[in-house]
């Protein structure tokens, strides 16, 4: 008698769709485990019992849907491993709202995926952060050495996976977060934050081999797209960036255990209005790393303040010991726009360890209207390459 409760228990909050050759996709509904599509309910453990029964299942596919509504929940943990060789895919539909009372965090995400490969998280739906009611406790000036403020969604130690068509919205932290993670594929996704927002970053990626970001506009009020260390293998591709800092390597060498960044392309990019174009940033007194084999090519600029930064003094206030962070093989390629600044090119590096292998390539910068011209491209020490075209004029080192 348990066992055909058990089974009719399993047919109820689940259905088997049929997918060919008499496989079957389990699929799995949130609102059959008690989430409320009101708002107003929390549906926390609904979510996450849901996701158990489709991690969990039979069969060599499932899907966790959250259909058409808004759902309200706090801290959210999507777990792994699931059954060997699982695809499972989470369709999001509907809209999930943030619950704004930071004590019901425990860490620093919202939404996470932990210890699972092959998952696929899309939809169409809505990610909303409403980080307006939390951005005021955000670390800053006013407020020192607070707890950073939960990441939308979470990728950690994730294996062939990938985010597509999703719209996320004010993420109280940083909208997208991936680490220790590999073979991760980002597209299609539309994230939106005041330009005014701390720390609101867009996609953020830190320890992860393999990942591509592509075909997505990202306006929030940090950086679009940040790259921290030990990263290798990255391509961020076809980005509508701004307003927002811009796309950036970094910030390096802030703490101890960091790794070295490899292999960076960043093509085909639109940045408009933001602080920063393309930028590599690392602090002094860092650890011993490099920044190495990184491209930025094909950009189009329109009103960037700092369109080609290198910053080896990030925010630092040690201002006596360099930074330890070798940065070499960078290149800047058909890069193409207008500027708000006099200083649109400057390299800063280490003076302990200078910049290696820097090239400029048919560089092509025009002040806006109200600028009067532009500095030649400021280097400090640091000896680029230049060739072809190059405007703002070639510093001489």
């Amino acid at each position: 008698m348990a066992i055909k409760v058990g089974i009719l228990l399993f047919l109820v909050c689940s259905t088997l769709i049929p997918i060919g050759r008499g496989l079957a996709e389990t699929v799995v509904d949130v609102t059959k485990f008690g989430a409320k599509p009101n708002g107003k309910v929390d549906s926390s453990m609904e979510m996450i019992r849901a996701w158990n029964k489709a991690c969990k299942s039979p069969g060599p596919s499932a899907k966790l849907l959250i259909p058409r509504g808004k759902f309200r929940t706090g801290e959210v943990i999507f777990q792994g491993p699931c059954t060997a060789n699982k695809r499972v895919t989470v369709e999001i539909q509907g809209t999930l709202i943030a619950d704004t009372d930071l004590s019901v965090y425990t860490s620093d995400y919202w939404i996470s995926f932990e210890h699972v490969d092959n998952v696929v998280v899309t939809g169409g739906g809505t990610i909303n952060g409403r980080g307006q009611a939390t951005w005021k406790y955000a670390a800053g000036d006013t407020i020192q050495n607070a707890p950073l403020l939960p990441v939308s969604m979470l990728f950690q130690s994730v294996r062939h996976s990938a985010v597509h068509h999703l719209n996320f919205v004010n993420s109280m932290g940083f909208h997208m977060k991936v680490t220790d993670s590999s073979g991760i594929n980002v597209s299609h996704l539309h994230i939106t934050a005041p330009k005014n927002s701390p720390n609101t970053d867009g996609i953020h990626i830190s320890e992860t081999t393999h990942i591509n970001i592509t075909d997505s506009v990202i306006k929030t009020g940090d950086d679009c797209v940040s790259i921290g260390d030990g990263n290798t293998n990255v391509i961020v591709s076809k980005i509508k960036c701004g307003p927002g800092h811009g796309i950036s390597i970094g910030s390096i060498g802030k703490r101890a255990d960091e790794k070295s960044v490899k292999g960076v392309r960043v093509s085909d990019c639109t940045l408009t209005g933001t602080t920063n174009g393309a930028r590599i940033k690392t602090y002094r007194a860092s650890p011993k790393l490099q920044v190495s084999n990184i491209i930025f090519e094909n950009l189009i600029l329109k009103n960037v303040k700092r369109p080609i930064i290198i910053d080896q003094d990030y925010n630092s206030k040690n201002r006596i010991q360099p930074s330890n962070v070798k940065i070499r093989d960078v290149h800047f390629r058909n890069i193409r726009g207008t500027t708000s600044s006099k200083n649109a090119v400057t390299l800063t590096c280490s003076k302990s360890n200078p910049c290696e292998g820097i090239e400029f390539a048919n560089i092509d910068i025009a002040p806006t209207p109200k600028v009067r011209g532009l500095l030649p491209v400021s280097c400090v020490n640091a000896k680029p390459i230049f060739k072809g075209k190059v405007k703002p004029a070639r510093c001489r080192c």
